[in-house]
């Protein structure tokens, strides 16, 4: 007796990577400043080859050694933010020092493990490019 796999089960098991989840919510994505949070996602992407994408609190979230550590709020108007974090498990922190040293003014702290970054429109995004990717690398190593 030979048995075949159903399309349904097949399906089931060719899950689609957090990759394609993101690429085919970029599709979808309505937004003003859809443009400015693709460059963004490709400056985060490329900071580090070893930063992984999927969905989480409906927007792309980035992930490093499976841990997320920055994801995308998109619910504002007229920008965006990047929520910096430690991902579900806030491991602990000695002293009562900012996860990174942070002279740009790029983030807005929230507490000494969370920050904020704000984009505005494609010339905010392109002046904060290279200071971004330096922050997502300082970020990912302080929290790794």
């Amino acid at each position: 007796m030979t048995t075949r796999k159903t399309t349904a089960s097949a399906a089931k098991t060719s899950k689609p990577s957090g990759h394609q989840l993101v690429a085919e919510f970029m599709d979808n994505l309505v937004h003003p400043l859809k443009n400015e949070i693709e460059e963004v996602r490709q400056i985060i992407l490329s900071a580090d080859p070893q930063i992984s994408e999927h969905i989480k609190w409906n927007a792309p979230s980035f992930r490093y050694n499976g841990e997320d550590r920055v994801t995308f709020h998109l619910r504002g108007k007229g920008y965006f933010q990047l929520i910096f974090h430690c991902g579900a498990k806030v491991k602990a922190q000695a002293g009562n020092e900012r996860m990174i040293k942070d002279d740009s003014g790029l983030l807005e702290w929230a507490s000494n493990d969370r920050a904020i970054a704000k984009f505005t429109g494609m010339d905010d995004v392109k002046a904060k490019k290279e200071t971004l990717a330096e922050v997502i690398g300082k970020w990912i190593r302080a929290s790794a």
